[in-house]
Protein backbone atom coordinates (compact mmCIF):
# COMPACT_ATOMS: atom_id res chain seq x y z
CA UNK A 1 0.00 0.00 0.00
CA UNK A 2 1.39 3.40 -0.84
CA UNK A 3 1.41 5.87 1.31
CA UNK A 4 0.73 10.22 1.46
CA UNK A 5 3.59 12.34 1.18
CA UNK A 6 3.64 14.47 4.48
CA UNK A 7 2.61 18.03 3.76
CA UNK A 8 3.50 21.32 5.85
CA UNK A 9 1.81 24.65 5.79
CA UNK A 10 4.34 27.50 5.41
CA UNK A 11 4.63 31.06 5.49
CA UNK A 12 5.62 33.30 2.35
CA UNK A 13 8.58 35.37 4.62
CA UNK A 14 9.54 37.04 1.29
CA UNK A 15 9.03 37.67 -2.61
CA UNK A 16 12.06 38.78 -4.58
CA UNK A 17 11.75 39.50 -8.92
CA UNK A 18 15.04 37.73 -9.83
CA UNK A 19 13.40 38.46 -13.36
CA UNK A 20 10.99 39.55 -15.84
CA UNK A 21 10.16 35.62 -16.24
CA UNK A 22 10.99 34.20 -12.33
CA UNK A 23 10.42 34.50 -9.15
CA UNK A 24 11.62 33.88 -5.51
CA UNK A 25 9.60 32.64 -2.63
CA UNK A 26 11.66 32.41 0.94
CA UNK A 27 9.50 29.93 2.77
CA UNK A 28 9.79 29.29 6.35
CA UNK A 29 7.70 29.41 9.90
CA UNK A 30 6.88 26.64 12.53
CA UNK A 31 4.78 24.58 9.61
CA UNK A 32 8.27 23.27 8.33
CA UNK A 33 9.13 21.97 11.53
CA UNK A 34 9.75 17.90 10.16
CA UNK A 35 10.75 19.22 6.60
CA UNK A 36 14.13 17.39 5.77
CA UNK A 37 15.94 17.42 2.10
CA UNK A 38 16.38 14.46 0.57
CA UNK A 39 20.00 15.91 0.03
CA UNK A 40 19.46 14.91 -3.88
CA UNK A 41 20.29 18.21 -5.34
CA UNK A 42 17.44 18.41 -8.14
CA UNK A 43 14.49 17.56 -5.24
CA UNK A 44 11.28 18.76 -6.23
CA UNK A 45 8.43 19.68 -3.39
CA UNK A 46 4.62 20.09 -4.57
CA UNK A 47 3.38 23.56 -3.82
CA UNK A 48 -0.46 24.15 -3.09
CA UNK A 49 -1.28 28.03 -3.36
CA UNK A 50 -3.53 29.52 -0.42
CA UNK A 51 -7.00 28.58 -1.06
CA UNK A 52 -6.30 26.13 -3.54
CA UNK A 53 -6.33 22.15 -4.22
CA UNK A 54 -4.34 21.46 -7.16
CA UNK A 55 -0.39 21.27 -6.95
CA UNK A 56 2.09 22.46 -8.97
CA UNK A 57 6.10 21.25 -8.77
CA UNK A 58 9.12 22.77 -7.69
CA UNK A 59 12.62 22.33 -7.46
CA UNK A 60 14.12 23.38 -3.72
CA UNK A 61 16.54 26.22 -4.38
CA UNK A 62 17.86 25.93 -1.60
CA UNK A 63 16.66 24.47 2.51
CA UNK A 64 18.18 25.77 5.71
CA UNK A 65 17.10 24.10 8.43
CA UNK A 66 18.49 25.86 11.24
CA UNK A 67 16.28 28.86 9.73
CA UNK A 68 13.71 26.86 9.04
CA UNK A 69 14.06 28.98 5.54
CA UNK A 70 12.63 26.88 2.21
CA UNK A 71 13.34 28.65 -1.38
CA UNK A 72 11.63 27.95 -4.76
CA UNK A 73 12.09 29.86 -8.07
CA UNK A 74 8.91 29.86 -9.43
CA UNK A 75 8.70 30.49 -13.30
CA UNK A 76 6.04 33.03 -14.52
CA UNK A 77 3.83 31.98 -17.26
CA UNK A 78 1.14 34.06 -19.11
CA UNK A 79 -1.26 31.64 -16.62
CA UNK A 80 -1.26 29.48 -14.27
CA UNK A 81 -2.57 28.31 -11.00
CA UNK A 82 0.93 29.34 -9.31
CA UNK A 83 1.51 32.37 -11.76
CA UNK A 84 -1.10 34.20 -10.91
CA UNK A 85 -1.01 33.65 -7.33
CA UNK A 86 2.91 34.97 -7.43
CA UNK A 87 2.63 37.93 -9.18
CA UNK A 88 0.93 39.32 -6.14
CA UNK A 89 2.43 40.46 -2.93
CA UNK A 90 2.42 37.23 -1.60
CA UNK A 91 4.18 37.97 1.44
CA UNK A 92 2.74 36.90 4.60
CA UNK A 93 0.21 34.53 3.24
CA UNK A 94 0.34 30.58 3.77
CA UNK A 95 0.73 28.05 1.21
CA UNK A 96 1.27 23.72 1.65
CA UNK A 97 4.42 22.35 0.38
CA UNK A 98 5.15 18.08 0.22
CA UNK A 99 8.36 16.25 1.40
CA UNK A 100 10.72 16.42 -1.21
CA UNK A 101 11.93 13.94 -3.89
CA UNK A 102 14.56 13.50 -6.41
CA UNK A 103 15.82 12.07 -9.19
CA UNK A 104 20.03 13.06 -9.76
CA UNK A 105 22.24 9.68 -9.83
CA UNK A 106 25.69 11.02 -11.31
CA UNK A 107 27.90 7.59 -10.95
CA UNK A 108 30.79 7.78 -9.36
CA UNK A 109 33.17 7.12 -11.81
CA UNK A 110 31.92 9.93 -13.92
CA UNK A 111 34.54 12.55 -14.51
CA UNK A 112 32.41 15.48 -16.18
CA UNK A 113 29.14 16.75 -15.87
CA UNK A 114 26.92 18.30 -18.80
CA UNK A 115 23.75 20.61 -17.56
CA UNK A 116 21.01 21.47 -19.98
CA UNK A 117 17.66 22.94 -19.57
CA UNK A 118 15.40 25.37 -19.97
CA UNK A 119 14.03 28.54 -17.54
CA UNK A 120 11.77 25.79 -15.58
CA UNK A 121 15.73 24.08 -14.63
CA UNK A 122 17.41 26.77 -13.84
CA UNK A 123 16.72 26.02 -9.99
CA UNK A 124 18.06 22.09 -10.46
CA UNK A 125 21.05 23.32 -12.25
CA UNK A 126 22.43 25.92 -9.97
CA UNK A 127 22.08 23.38 -7.35
CA UNK A 128 23.88 20.70 -8.88
CA UNK A 129 26.77 22.67 -10.15
CA UNK A 130 27.35 23.97 -6.73
CA UNK A 131 27.67 20.47 -5.34
CA UNK A 132 29.57 18.58 -8.69
CA UNK A 133 33.21 18.01 -8.07
CA UNK A 134 33.94 17.41 -11.41
CA UNK A 135 33.97 20.29 -14.37
CA UNK A 136 30.40 21.20 -15.62
CA UNK A 137 29.47 21.96 -18.91
CA UNK A 138 25.90 23.64 -19.49
CA UNK A 139 23.87 25.56 -21.40
CA UNK A 140 20.57 27.06 -20.58
CA UNK A 141 17.28 28.21 -22.94
CA UNK A 142 15.90 31.33 -21.40
CA UNK A 143 14.13 34.21 -21.98
CA UNK A 144 15.77 37.36 -20.61
CA UNK A 145 19.51 35.94 -20.42
CA UNK A 146 21.22 39.50 -19.45
CA UNK A 147 18.96 39.32 -16.13
CA UNK A 148 19.72 36.30 -15.16
CA UNK A 149 23.49 36.26 -16.03
CA UNK A 150 24.87 35.87 -12.42
CA UNK A 151 21.87 33.17 -11.56
CA UNK A 152 24.69 30.05 -12.40
CA UNK A 153 27.79 31.81 -10.86
CA UNK A 154 30.38 31.24 -9.82
CA UNK A 155 29.57 28.22 -13.06
CA UNK A 156 31.87 29.66 -15.94
CA UNK A 157 31.03 29.64 -19.76
CA UNK A 158 27.41 28.55 -19.53
CA UNK A 159 26.27 28.88 -23.24
CA UNK A 160 23.15 30.97 -22.80
CA UNK A 161 20.36 30.12 -25.91
CA UNK A 162 17.40 32.28 -26.62
CA UNK A 163 13.73 30.82 -25.85
CA UNK A 164 11.77 31.05 -28.80
CA UNK A 165 8.85 32.34 -26.68
CA UNK A 166 6.52 30.90 -24.01
CA UNK A 167 5.32 27.29 -24.07
CA UNK A 168 8.13 26.63 -26.78
CA UNK A 169 11.71 25.21 -26.92
CA UNK A 170 14.37 24.66 -29.18
CA UNK A 171 16.76 22.38 -27.17
CA UNK A 172 16.51 18.97 -29.15
CA UNK A 173 18.00 21.14 -32.11
CA UNK A 174 20.80 22.52 -29.72
CA UNK A 175 21.49 19.20 -28.02
CA UNK A 176 22.07 17.68 -30.87
CA UNK A 177 24.92 19.89 -31.83
CA UNK A 178 26.83 19.78 -28.79
CA UNK A 179 30.65 18.28 -28.82
CA UNK A 180 30.56 15.93 -26.40
CA UNK A 181 33.61 15.79 -23.95
CA UNK A 182 35.63 12.11 -24.02
CA UNK A 183 35.28 9.76 -21.62
CA UNK A 184 32.79 8.91 -19.21
CA UNK A 185 30.09 11.70 -17.66
CA UNK A 186 26.55 12.20 -16.62
CA UNK A 187 24.11 14.46 -18.62
CA UNK A 188 21.18 15.83 -17.01
CA UNK A 189 18.39 17.79 -18.21
CA UNK A 190 14.92 19.07 -17.51
CA UNK A 191 12.61 21.03 -19.94
CA UNK A 192 9.50 20.66 -22.04
CA UNK A 193 8.08 17.02 -22.39
CA UNK A 194 8.31 16.76 -26.33
CA UNK A 195 11.89 18.20 -26.44
CA UNK A 196 12.82 15.81 -23.80
CA UNK A 197 11.65 12.71 -25.23
CA UNK A 198 13.03 13.64 -28.66
CA UNK A 199 16.92 14.25 -26.51
CA UNK A 200 16.19 11.01 -24.71
CA UNK A 201 15.40 9.31 -28.10
CA UNK A 202 19.02 10.79 -29.30
CA UNK A 203 20.62 9.59 -26.63
CA UNK A 204 19.74 6.16 -26.59
CA UNK A 205 19.74 5.86 -30.58
CA UNK A 206 22.71 7.77 -31.70
CA UNK A 207 24.88 8.36 -28.67
CA UNK A 208 24.19 4.75 -27.47
CA UNK A 209 24.27 6.01 -23.86
CA UNK A 210 23.82 3.39 -20.90
CA UNK A 211 20.95 4.30 -18.95
CA UNK A 212 22.44 4.99 -15.96
CA UNK A 213 24.69 7.82 -17.47
CA UNK A 214 21.88 10.05 -17.72
CA UNK A 215 18.61 11.70 -16.22
CA UNK A 216 15.96 13.57 -19.14
CA UNK A 217 13.01 14.79 -17.05
CA UNK A 218 10.21 16.46 -19.05
CA UNK A 219 8.80 19.56 -16.36
CA UNK A 220 6.24 20.52 -18.39
CA UNK A 221 4.41 20.51 -21.73
CA UNK A 222 4.33 22.89 -24.46
CA UNK A 223 1.02 24.45 -25.60
CA UNK A 224 -0.38 24.01 -22.16
CA UNK A 225 -0.60 26.30 -19.02
CA UNK A 226 -0.35 22.88 -16.33
CA UNK A 227 2.60 21.80 -15.10
CA UNK A 228 2.36 17.90 -15.34
CA UNK A 229 2.99 16.15 -11.95
CA UNK A 230 6.06 14.93 -10.94
CA UNK A 231 6.07 11.40 -11.23
CA UNK A 232 8.76 9.33 -9.21
CA UNK A 233 10.98 7.62 -11.80
CA UNK A 234 12.22 4.68 -9.86
CA UNK A 235 9.06 2.02 -9.09
CA UNK A 236 8.27 3.29 -13.30
CA UNK A 237 12.10 1.41 -14.11
CA UNK A 238 11.99 -1.33 -12.22
CA UNK A 239 8.77 -2.50 -13.14
CA UNK A 240 9.77 -2.08 -16.66
CA UNK A 241 13.03 -4.01 -16.37
CA UNK A 242 11.08 -7.15 -14.18
CA UNK A 243 8.69 -7.01 -17.43
CA UNK A 244 11.61 -7.26 -19.90
CA UNK A 245 11.33 -3.69 -21.95
CA UNK A 246 14.06 -2.08 -23.55
CA UNK A 247 14.93 0.98 -21.84
CA UNK A 248 13.66 3.33 -24.48
CA UNK A 249 9.98 1.21 -23.87
CA UNK A 250 10.75 2.25 -19.87
CA UNK A 251 10.93 5.89 -20.84
CA UNK A 252 7.58 5.77 -23.04
CA UNK A 253 5.74 4.48 -19.87
CA UNK A 254 7.32 7.05 -17.70
CA UNK A 255 6.70 9.66 -19.86
CA UNK A 256 2.78 8.36 -20.17
CA UNK A 257 2.50 8.07 -16.01
CA UNK A 258 3.98 11.98 -16.60
CA UNK A 259 1.26 12.77 -18.64
CA UNK A 260 -1.48 11.46 -17.76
Amino acid sequence: MSTRAATYEAVVRRREQLSEHLVRLELGGPGLAGFASTGIPDEWVALVPPGQFQSRYYTVRSWDPEAASLVLDVVVHDVGLVTEWVRTDCAGQICTVSDPKGSFAMPPEATWLMLVGDLTALPAMARIAASAQVPVHAWAEVPDAEELSDYLAPLEGVRWLPQPGDGASNLADAVAGIDWPTGDGYFWMAGESAQMRAIRKHLMRERRLPSTAYDVMGYWRGGTARQPRAVDPGPIWRTGKAAGKTDEQIWADYDEARES
